[in-house]
């Protein structure tokens, strides 16, 4: 029976559906999506699927080839890397044009946003914690008034590793992030634009060690997976 229910589910519910299945690792990067298979399985029409693949293509949570058809995207570390060392340098130079540009009104929303983020360490609501992490470092971004490096962070973004990252999020990981953020305010309060920067730089680094253990830590638990008697070393 279709796991959607009964009605035909638009394309933005396949999507979830897809998007929830790649969350819960049922579907897996590299993975081709068989179109035949989620029509079964979600109740949606072949419009719909379609329709599905797109705007996970455009999330850059899937990839669309020609004669191919779709399948999960896959990036690599060493890619990711990559990414994450140019997005040290702009959203760094985003900082320090915050603190020399951003309005009285910008910089309070940025303090109601890092003391919301507080609050949502404390109860430890990590998915909760993804999306206003989001919208703190938009607020960076705008007050930025650098449309330029605006538009260029938002397509360094590598959506599959972020939408494991926000699964596992911890505790430890949460107060650390939450640290680093009041770590740039005080840059921005002291309107210090070189130690804003410095402090973004170091707080996208550490992000990504995070996401480099995580990918590790999620590759060993595949192989462990796959070769149950393997001995531990």
């Amino acid at each position: 029976m279709p796991v959607l229910g009964g009605r035909g589910p638009s394309g933005a519910e396949v999507a979830g559906w897809i998007r929830n299945m790649i969350r819960s690792r049922r579907l897996v990067p590299g993975q081709r999506l068989i179109e035949i298979e989620i029509i079964r399985q979600t109740g949606g029409s072949r419009a719909k699927v379609r329709e599905a693949f797109q705007r996970l293509e455009a999330e850059g949570l899937v990839t669309i080839e020609e004669f191919r058809g779709a399948s999960v995207r896959s990036a690599g570390m060493d890619e990711v890397r990559l990414i994450y060392r140019a997005r040290s340098v702009l959203e760094g130079a985003c900082a320090a044009d915050f603190t020399r540009n951003a309005s009285p009104d910008l910089i309070a929303r940025l303090v109601e946003s890092t003391e919301e983020i507080e609050r949502c360490v404390e109860e430890n609501l990590a998915e909760r914690f993804g999306r206003l992490n989001a919208h703190w470092h938009g607020l960076i971004m705008e007050g930025s008034g650098n449309f330029v490096m605006k538009g260029l962070i938002q397509r360094l973004t590598t959506p599959l590793h972020h939408l494991l990252f926000e699964i596992f999020y911890s505790g430890e990981r949460l107060r650390a992030a939450a640290a680093d953020h009041r770590a740039i305010l005080a840059a921005i309060h002291a309107k210090d634009p070189e130690a804003a920067d410095q402090a973004m730089r170091k707080h996208v680094e550490n992000g990504f060690r995070f996401l480099s253990n995580l990918d590790r830590d999620y590759h060993q638990d595949d192989d462990a997976r796959d070769h149950p008697g393997a001995a531990a070393p």
